[in-house]
């Protein structure tokens, strides 16, 4: 069963619970670190022991890690506890990015959850973050840009069995089969 549905929704409702204090503590972790952990991209037991990521980083995640994608490719219907795909928003260069915003639900008036430095965690619109940040570090209308998460490589089964030959009952020698080798092999014979 895929449960990472809700270890996203418990990792949004962990931000937005550290938020909400009059001290909050959420001053310690980047907008970068706080979406990218929402994400389940940052491997980390909770939000605190998140490594804080800054522009320079961020900018390399989004180019090694996520897609550029137009906000029309983004499913009219997305749901993030719902879809296996993962959208952000980055705002400002690609290079060195101003802010991360994990888009929630499509159906939302506030789609996009994320950081904002004042206001602590929460959902907004596009309006609502284009008012927060056009003007703000050059940021113009053009760099607000879309993105999906490259999905992780599924671990294949394992391909290697092991091949137990036996000279008797106390004496053995195990060969590896690796199904790959031999597939490539034939796939060569076969050209």
């Amino acid at each position: 069963m895929d449960r990472e549905w809700l270890y996203i929704s418990e990792r949004m409702s962990e931000v937005s619970r550290i938020c909400g204090r009059e001290h909050p503590i959420y001053e310690h972790a980047s907008n970068f670190s706080i979406a990218l952990y929402i994400l389940g991209f940052l491997k980390c037991p909770d939000i605190m022991s998140a490594e804080d990521v800054e522009e320079v980083e961020a900018g390399e995640i989004l180019k090694e890690h996520f897609v550029p994608v137009k906000y029309e490719e983004i499913p009219s219907n997305y749901k993030i506890l719902k879809s296996k795909d993962r959208y952000l928003l980055a705002i400002g260069d690609p290079v060195f990015p101003t802010h991360f915003a994990v888009v929630t639900d499509m159906h939302s008036l506030q789609p996009f959850f994320s950081k904002i430095k004042l206001y602590g965690c929460g959902f907004d619109s596009l309006a609502e973050l284009k008012t927060e940040f056009l003007g703000w570090e050059g940021v113009e209308q053009d760099d607000f840009l879309f993105y999906k998460m490259r999905r992780p490589k599924s671990l294949k089964k394992e391909v290697t069995s092991k091949i137990y030959i036996m000279k008797n009952e106390e004496e053995y020698t195990i060969t590896e089969y690796d199904k790959r080798i031999i597939e490539k092999k034939e796939e060569a014979l076969c050209r």
